[in-house]
């Protein structure tokens, strides 16, 4: 009984976090800085909605990973909205702490790491692909790490494809180690998926399968 309510209640709370992304989509598709721009931003967000809906019966998440991916969303919507060199937010860090770029892109960089981390996780962990905890934590930040790269490599085409109108999308803002630093911060995000979210994430994990 107590694990229908908390199904129920987790069902709940993901329409509730559904409606609003939808929401947030829209509004920032109303007047984005750039339209392209935001098209590819938000890509990812136009993508996982229906995947994660079309599979929630067949393989339902943990409570941590959907929270996790719900803010990484925003995160996204929001780069799009203003594009990640000229979000307000990043605006008032990189005044606050004297900074010579708008960071907001970092944090997404971050969050990049962490979300794939705990996804590739779960995987591992619930497909019984690979056994124990240490190859299982490796691997998955492996795996958010070959993302990591995919994605520099897919602004790496960009940058050929469209020229300097793909500026918006690098939002490298003259920083030549904005690639290395951006796989850095996904290397943090994916190593803090495993070291601090890992024993809540396990436990969450119990509800599909036993973790010894």
């Amino acid at each position: 009984m107590k694990n229908k309510q908390s199904v129920t209640a987790q069902q709940t709370a993901l329409l509730i976090a559904a409606a609003i992304l939808i929401v947030a989509l829209c509004v920032s598709a109303i007047r984005p800085y750039d339209r392209l721009t935001w098209l590819m931003e938000v890509m990812p967000v136009l993508i996982a909605l229906p995947v994660l809906a079309f599979t929630y019966k067949r393989f339902p998440l943990t409570t941590l990973l959907y929270a996790l991916i719900f803010l990484h969303a925003l995160i996204l919507i929001g780069g799009g909205t203003y594009t990640y060199a000229r979000v307000p937010v990043g605006n008032w860090v990189q005044d606050w702490l004297t900074l010579a770029r708008n960071p907001y892109d970092k944090l997404g960089h971050f969050w990049q790491g962490l979300v794939p981390a705990l996804v590739a996780k779960e995987i591992f962990v619930r497909g019984n692909y690979v056994n124990g905890k240490k190859m299982i934590a490796f691997l998955s930040i492996c795996v958010a790490m070959a993302i990591s790269a995919w994605y520099e490599l897919i602004e790496w085409w960009a940058a050929l494809i469209m020229g300097q109108g793909a500026d918006e999308f690098l939002g490298t803002q003259g920083d030549q180690w904005d690639t290395q630093s951006d796989m850095w911060l996904a290397f943090l995000g994916a190593t803090v998926a495993m070291v601090v979210l890992g024993r809540l994430h396990n436990r969450q994990l119990q509800r599909f399968i036993p973790i010894t």
